[in-house]
């Protein structure tokens, strides 16, 4: 079965023997006033197929059809966007779906708080020790996610982690991620000030490129479908195998 990054199952890295760390010269990590954390590869796995599964029942009750993933790109991509590039890999008009993308939309959301008693979530290796880190900081903390927003923070709930987060960025209007980041860091601003600077975790080269049509510096984890010499190459600000990885080296250096 094809899994998402936006709400799939994600299968586990390979094991590796050595963590792996790497922060730009001059960047400190743990001194950003806002963090926008990914959901799904980042914060946590999801291991049930609640999500994945109101793609196509959504779709069928709104539309009457199939709907297909095999041609499309899914991790990193937003709820809307996955729908968009199926149906243009299906030859469908954007007139054929777009009147009917909130129905479909709206079906999903429904599907899943139906389902919200089968979730079933993983949480990656030094997120809670991370995010208390930060918090204890000062850092304000929010999400931002392909996820629509209903869908997403009943993942972190799911997960135990919602009191870390006091804001979130989400897809329910966006079908690119890069302006769903956008939108996340101006609300992050509205918290801790119009200049601040607001940096972005994540674990797929999406995330990575989001954060930096936004000018935001990028912390790249991969804890998702994305190995830590895969993130490397499109150049974030940090990249470790896991958070907890980063956490220790920092502790350790301090």
């Amino acid at each position: 079965m094809t899994t998402i990054a936006t709400g799939a199952e994600i299968p586990s890295q390979p094991s590796s023997a050595q963590s792996q760390v790497y922060i730009r010269q001059g960047f400190v990590w743990d001194a950003e006033p806002a963090y926008l954390f990914d959901i799904d590869g980042t914060l946590l796995r999801s291991q049930d197929g609640v999500h994945y599964a109101s793609f196509f029942s959504s779709v069928k009750s709104v539309m009457g059809r199939d709907l297909v993933l095999d041609q499309v790109v899914l991790h990193g991509n937003t709820d809307p966007g996955i729908l968009r590039d199926a149906f243009r890999a299906a030859r469908l008009e954007d007139s054929e779906w777009h009147p009917v993308l909130e129905d479909i939309l709206d079906a999903m959301r429904t599907d899943v708080m139906a389902r919200r008693e089968a979730m079933k979530v993983q949480v990656m290796p030094g997120v809670a020790a991370t995010l208390d880190y930060l918090q204890s900081k000062g850092a304000a903390l929010g999400v931002a996610t392909g996820n629509l927003e209903s869908i997403g923070w009943l993942k972190i709930e799911t997960a135990g982690l919602r009191h870390w987060f006091t804001f979130g960025g989400f897809s329910d209007r966006f079908v690119d991620r890069a302006e769903m980041i956008c939108e996340a860091a101006l609300t992050a601003r509205a918290i801790v000030g119009p200049d601040a600077s607001v940096c972005v975790v994540g674990d797929t080269p999406f995330d990575i490129s989001a954060a930096k049509s936004n000018s935001l510096p990028v912390i790249a984890v991969a804890t998702g479908r994305y190995s830590f010499d895969d993130l490397m190459t499109s150049e974030p600000d940090v990249c470790a195998t896991t958070l907890d990885a980063l956490l220790q080296r920092t502790r350790l250096e301090s």
